[in-house]
C-alpha cells in the first residue's frame, strides 16, 4: 500500500533525540529555545513559542488576546475540528463563513457580513498547505479593529506574495506526526507582538517566569526538548522536502489532466501538505477502488465542523447553516499521496490507478452535474502547481 503520509525520519532526527536523552534535560530547555528562535527567523517574525500540541497553542493565542465568553470569532467549517474546539474552550462563539471552490479557503467576500459588535477576531485556515487570500482579510481586520489569527497548522513554509505563513498575525502551526515539519506531537505560535509572546510563555508554564513564583494564571502546555530536537532536525531539511512535494504535485497534475485537480492561485506558493482532488458523485467508490489497487487515500474532512454532533449543543441549528460550498466539498474531496518519500514508480501507480477507476470531468453523469463541474474545472482544475 502506498500510504497517504509517511513521517520522514532520518539519521539527523535520531541523533538529535539521542543527544537530548544523553543530556539529561528532557523537558522544556535549551533545544526548545533554539527551535523557537530558528522557527521565528524562518517565518520572519520576532517570536515563536512552542507548546504541547497545536490545539492548545490556538487556545493559548485566544486567551493571550483576551478573547473569551461573549466574544465571536469568524472562521470556517471546512477544517479539522481543533479550529473551532479551541474557540469554544475559551468560551467564545465561532461564526462560520463559507469557503471558495477555487482554493478551499475562507471567502473574503463573505466575512464583512459576518462581523457583529461582538466579533473580536477573524481566523482563516490555510488548508492542505495553501494560504488563504490574506490581503482582503488583513484589510477587513484593520478596518474593524479585529485580530487576524492564522490557523497555519498545515502551511509550514507556504507563502502569500512572498510572505510566509505565520507572519500576518498571531499564528498556530501544528507539529503533529503527519505534518510537513513534525515533532510527533507539538504546536508552535508565531507573533510580532512582544506582549502576546510574553503572555503565551507565561500561560504555557503555570504563569511562572522563575520557578515557584507565579505571576499569572497559567497551565501546563510545555513542550519537551525531545520534540524540539526533532523540530530542529526537521527544519534543516524542510526546504528540500517541500521541493520534493512540489515536484510530486506537478507530476500528479500533469498525469491527471482532465480531472478536478488542485490549482495554485497567482501570488501563492503551495507546500502540498495534502494533494486534494474532487470526485463529484463517486468519491467513496473511487477511494475503495484505489485501496484495492494499493493506493492509500484519506478524506479531509468528511463531515464539516458545523454538522458535527457535539457542536449542536453549543450552536443549536448549526447543522442547517447555509454553507453550500463547504457541504459540497465535504462530499467530493479525496486526498492522495504527495509526500516526499514517494518514488517515481509510486507516482505512476497513483496516476494509473486514478485513471482506471475515476471518471474524467467531461464524462461525469447526472442531471446538471456535468455542466456544473465543467465550469468548476476551468476555475479549479486548471493550472499547474
Amino acid at each position: 500500500m502506498i500510504p497517504i503520509s509517511k513521517p520522514d525520519i532520518g539519521a539527523a532526527e535520531e541523533q538529535a533525540v539521542l543527544d537530548v536523552l544523553r543530556s539529561g534535560m528532557l523537558a522544556m530547555g535549551p533545544r526548545t529555545a533554539e527551535f523557537e528562535a530558528a522557527w521565528a527567523a524562518y517565518c520572519g517574525v520576532r517570536h515563536a513559542v512552542m507548546m504541547a500540541n497545536g490545539t492548545v497553542t490556538t487556545e493559548a493565542i485566544l486567551r493571550g488576546l483576551d478573547i473569551g465568553p461573549g466574544d465571536e470569532v469568524v472562521t470556517v467549517s471546512f477544517s479539522f475540528n481543533a479550529t473551532v474546539s479551541a474557540i469554544l474552550q475559551v468560551g467564545a462563539r465561532p461564526v462560520f463563513v463559507d469557503v471558495r471552490e477555487s482554493d478551499f479557503t475562507m471567502d473574503p467576500e463573505l466575512v464583512e457580513a459576518a462581523i457583529t459588535p461582538r466579533t473580536k477576531a477573524i481566523m482563516p485556515v490555510h488548508l492542505y498547505g495553501l494560504m488563504a487570500e490574506m490581503d482582503p482579510l488583513v484589510a477587513i481586520a484593520r478596518r474593524h479593529g479585529l485580530h487576524l489569527i492564522e490557523d497555519a497548522a498545515q502551511a509550514h513554509g507556504a507563502t502569500y506574495h512572498g510572505r510566509r505563513a505565520g507572519s500576518f498575525g498571531p499564528a498556530m502551526f501544528s507539529l503533529y506526526a503527519t505534518k510537513n515539519l513534525m515533532t510527533g506531537e507539538g504546536g508552535i505560535a508565531t507573533t510580532d507582538d512582544d506582549e502576546l509572546a510574553e503572555r503565551l510563555r507565561l500561560y504555557r508554564n503555570h504563569g511562572m517566569r522563575r520557578r515557584y513564583y507565579h505571576d499569572a494564571l497559567g497551565t501546563n502546555f510545555k513542550p519537551t526538548d525531545l520534540a524540539a530536537a526533532l523540530g530542529l532536525a526537521q527544519l534543516g531539511r524542510l526546504e528540500e522536502r517541500t521541493a520534493r512535494r512540489r515536484q510530486n504535485a506537478a507530476r500528479l497534475t500533469e498525469g491527471l489532466a482532465g480531472y478536478l485537480t488542485p490549482r495554485v492561485p497567482a501570488g501563492r506558493e503551495h507546500v502540498w501538505h495534502q494533494y486534494t482532488m474532487r470526485f463529484p458523485g463517486e468519491r467513496d467508490r473511487v477511494a475503495e477502488r484505489l485501496a484495492e489497487r494499493g493506493v492509500g487515500t484519506l478524506i479531509y474532512y468528511p463531515l464539516p465542523i458545523h454538522r458535527q454532533a457535539y457542536l449542536q449543543r453549543y450552536l443549536p441549528g448549526a447543522a442547517d447553516l447555509d454553507l453550500p460550498i463547504t457541504n459540497r466539498l465535504a462530499d467530493e474531496v479525496l486526498s492522495i499521496p504527495v509526500h516526499p518519500r514517494l518514488s517515481d514508480d509510486d507516482l505512476a501507480t497513483i496516476i494509473g490507478a486514478i485513471r482506471e477507476v475515476a471518471t474524467p470531468v467531461d464524462l461525469l453523469a447526472g442531471a446538471g452535474a456535468a455542466g456544473r463541474e465543467r465550469g468548476g474545472a476551468e476555475r479549479f482544475g486548471s493550472g499547474a502547481p
